[in-house]
């Protein structure tokens, strides 16, 4: 029966659990990413992006409500990615969010945040739970300023302040690539042109300039990168090799890597998923809870379960806000493989507390009914 049960739940991971598209920082109001999609534009991977009013945003908070802050690259401009943040407590992550295109950033509650409906329960003012916890910007191959969170913040001016990144000097990796400042002037002025057309929503027009910027300058990693990205939706095996293209620019580019692991992970490869977020790993051993979460997929699939669950652990840890947001699930399969039931109970019951409603949340259902057969209930 207990083998059956397995099967059960490893039948829907391998229904579910793959399919879910590669998110890239903060959550939405449902506490979850929405699905990416890379060819629409910075709009369509988060609410902070140019499709929205930064400005409205900000004044549909109360004091205290939200916090607001803005980050920058000495010495450069922003890169195309958003910039995740962290907000970090006594040493654990507790909240994450991301800039948008301009380095603005919100810490702002989710509808987990909010009470229940009918509830007469008053919560605290949001901001207050992270006075004296410290903000910082992650990217790799940058060392990061930080900011510390003061109750003047809360009470007088939501803006925290400005957060700065650095070069870091003999960094393995980097979120940017070198061989940016290499390229010719006819390329990058390409690449530039490209960069409006996206945040404007033109991704036909970037596409085209990206082409151009590379047939200029093949050796452009960060233009072969967007160029990928675009093409990631509609066409994953060009997007595969406009990834690939950029890793052979520029092997200590890291972000290729991370793309290249969700291509992989959908046509089943599961050593190249492993791979891929190995050599990510090793160029920025922080990692992102999406590298761990796929670095976890990929080990289990392989049957390698305590790499796996170590990986989903260090995914979890640094994902408050389930931006990874099949992680959980993920692990309460390992730990049923390895007959602890009772705890992939619990890891499943919990996901019910951040899955919304819909076929995620049905499947979890069906996989808590599986389980309560074998795990006997409390007395």
């Amino acid at each position: 029966m207990k083998t059956k049960v397995f099967l059960f739940l490893s039948a829907f991971l391998t229904f579910n659990i793959t399919t879910f598209p590669q998110s890239r920082g903060g959550a939405t109001s449902s506490g979850t990413n929405p699905p990416t999609n890379p060819a629409a534009g910075p709009g369509a991977s988060t609410d902070i992006g140019k499709a929205a009013n930064w400005d409205a945003l900000v004044r549909q908070g109360r004091p205290g409500d939200y916090l607001a802050g803005n980050v920058k690259v000495a010495g450069g401009a922003l890169p195309w990615e958003p910039i995740p943040l962290n907000v970090m407590c006594a040493g654990k992550t507790r909240y994450t969010s991301i800039s948008d295109p301009k380095g603005n950033f919100l810490i702002a509650p989710t509808s987990a945040d909010a009470p229940a409906v009918g509830s007469t329960e008053v919560k605290p003012k949001f901001a207050a739970q992270f006075v004296g916890c410290d903000v910082q910007a992650a990217l790799a191959g940058f060392d990061s300023s930080s900011l510390t969170i003061v109750n003047h913040n809360m009470l007088d001016d939501p803006n925290i302040g400005t957060i700065t990144l650095k070069r870091e000097e003999g960094s393995a990796g980097a979120a940017v690539s070198s061989t940016t400042a290499s390229a010719p002037k006819d390329a990058m002025k390409a690449f530039d042109k490209a960069r409006t057309e996206w945040l404007d929503q033109k991704p036909d027009k970037a596409q085209k300039d990206l082409e151009k910027a590379v047939q200029v300058y093949p050796q452009f990693a960060e233009a072969w990168y967007q160029l990928g990205k675009i093409q990631e939706t509609s066409k994953p095996q060009d997007a595969a090799s406009s990834f690939s293209k950029a890793i052979a620019a520029d092997p200590k580019f890291i972000l290729p890597y991370e793309h290249l692991a969700p291509i992989a992970a959908q046509a089943g490869k599961w050593q190249d998923v492993v791979d891929n977020t190995t050599h990510a790993l090793e160029l920025n051993p922080r990692g992102s809870p999406q590298t761990w979460y796929y670095n976890a997929l990929g080990n289990f699939k392989l049957g390698k379960a305590d790499v796996a669950a170590a990986s989903a652990t260090k995914s979890l840890a640094m994902d408050p806000l389930h931006t990874a947001p099949n992680t959980e699930q993920l692990l309460a399969v390992i730990l049923a493989g390895k007959g602890d039931y009772a705890g992939a109970l619990q890891r499943l019951r919990n996901c019910l507390t951040y899955v919304p409603a819909g076929p995620n949340a049905d499947v979890i259902k069906q996989q808590i009914a599986q389980l309560e057969t074998v795990v006997p209930a409390p007395k």
